[in-house]
């Protein structure tokens, strides 16, 4: 039998599981103390106090590692790369210390992963990391030559639902064109044609609002609060992801609070919701015309998809595109098992990083 050890670093926590073939056998997030994550002055420098965590974590859960199969990690952000599987191997391990994409906890997968393989001589894997640059040419230009745009996105979850839609199609991925849109804290629409992303809004700076990114906004108004001197250089980053979207007009990033203060009669907090899904409905109309209309499905995906208001309104205005498939949530922990056993049955082959 199969086993998979799956590592997905976050921002305050870890997240660990282990999976005998597609069953879970134990699942845990390791949530580590704040104050401690504050001593160290970058993340790379965390990995001592992470791999520590996880390893008690392996020792507690009588975890035999000689049994594992493979280890799978979140992608971090390194340079742009085809979709697909990956060995983590050195050059990746470099990439990741550097920050060559920039700094966050998942460049410290790798990392973890490779220490703990290398020595129990177990292959180590990653898949879709945010870094996955499929797009033409001709979506990268922007109204600037020094600010081309950049392939960002929820490939991870945005990949797994191309998979998830062939296997319940029985289609190839290369023969489908998609737009795929991934509605978390930060949203992620896609253009998905014959299997690549061919084009994506960026979520950290580009399409819809979301509960806690601006998204898309008047750059000459951007300008002027930049310049107005009430706002830091930190606090401008901050108030466009982390402080935008949703939580800067109503002070909260869940959508299920939101809901209920529309059920109490709240008319600011329908207005703001129906307008964030309008703005999501927009975004996959722009993919579409990526496609040329050629759209197989629509798929509304991450944790957002549970809301049946917000569904309602993008399907009212977005059906007559192509019909909708609903895959809520997105547990990246299992995306990330899918893809080792797709290597480790010979489905797909890895990649190698370059």
């Amino acid at each position: 039998m199969l086993k998979v050890l799956v590592i997905n670093p976050g921002s305050t926590s870890t997240k660990v599981a282990l999976y005998e073939e597609e069953k879970e056998i134990v699942k845990t997030e390791i949530v580590h103390d704040i104050e401690a994550l504050k001593r160290y002055k970058s993340i790379i420098e965390q990995f001592d106090l992470r791999l520590n965590a996880i390893n008690d974590w392996i020792e507690r859960n009588n975890i035999n590692l000689k049994e594992i199969s493979a280890i799978v990690v979140r992608g971090g952000l390194i340079k742009p790369v085809q979709s697909g599987t990956y060995f983590v191997n050195d050059i990746m391990l470099e990439d990741l210390r550097r920050g060559v994409g920039g700094e966050h906890a998942s460049n410290l997968g790798g990392l973890i992963g490779r220490a703990i393989g290398d020595k129990h001589n177990i292959p180590v894997y990653t898949l879709d990391p945010v870094a996955v640059d499929e797009m033409e040419d001709v979506a990268r230009i922007s109204g600037l030559p020094e600010l081309p745009r950049k392939s960002q996105s929820h490939a991870l979850n945005i990949k797994a639902c191309v998979h998830r839609y062939a296997m319940e199609n029985s289609v190839k991925e290369e023969e489908l064109n998609l737009v795929v849109a991934h509605m978390g804290g930060g949203i992620s629409v896609a253009a998905i044609k014959e299997g690549k992303i061919v084009d994506v809004n960026n979520a950290n700076q580009m399409g819809p609002f979301s509960p806690e990114r601006t998204g898309s906004l008047p750059s000459m108004k951007v300008v002027d609060l930049c310049y107005s001197g009430k706002y830091s250089f930190d606090e401008m980053k901050k108030k466009i992801v982390g402080m935008g979207g949703m939580i800067a007009h109503l002070g909260t990033n869940d959508a299920r609070e939101v809901e209920r203060r529309i059920q109490n009669g709240d008319k600011k907090a329908k207005l703001v919701f129906e307008a964030m899904a309008y703005q999501i409905a927009k975004e996959i109309g722009r993919m579409a015309a990526v496609l040329k209309g050629d759209v197989k499905s629509i798929i509304l995906t991450g944790g957002l998809a549970y809301s049946k208001r917000l569904i309602e309104i993008i399907i009212d205005m977005t059906s007559f595109i192509a019909p909708i498939t609903l895959y809520p949530g997105g547990d990246e922990m299992e995306a990330l098992r899918d893809g080792a056993l797709r290597v480790l049955r010979n489905i797909e082959k890895p990649k190698i990083y370059s």
